[in-house]
């Protein structure tokens, strides 16, 4: 099985672990540079679930017909993704 646990742009590296030092900091764990394999599973949990909180995702429906049914019908969707920090 493939792991797709890369960041596939490396200048992103620095902000996502200073992202994910604040969501620790937030939660009250206490994260050092380089290896935490002493974080019990709770302490990882908690930190990957703040920074998925702190990431919200903001839905823009724009309708262009109002009979769902009618040739031509079409809906746009626009998902825009922000982080907060």
């Amino acid at each position: 099985m493939k792991s797709n646990n890369r960041i596939n742009v490396p200048e992103a590296k620095q902000g996502m672990d200073q992202f994910k030092m604040q969501a620790a900091s937030e939660v009250g764990v206490n994260l050092k540079d380089g290896y935490n394999g002493d974080l019990t599973s709770r302490e990882a949990g908690s930190i990957g679930g703040q920074m998925v909180k702190n990431v919200t995702t903001v839905r823009t429906v724009k309708t262009q017909r109002i009979n769902r049914n009618a040739e031509g019908h079409c809906m746009r969707l626009t998902y825009t993704a922000r982080i907060t920090a």
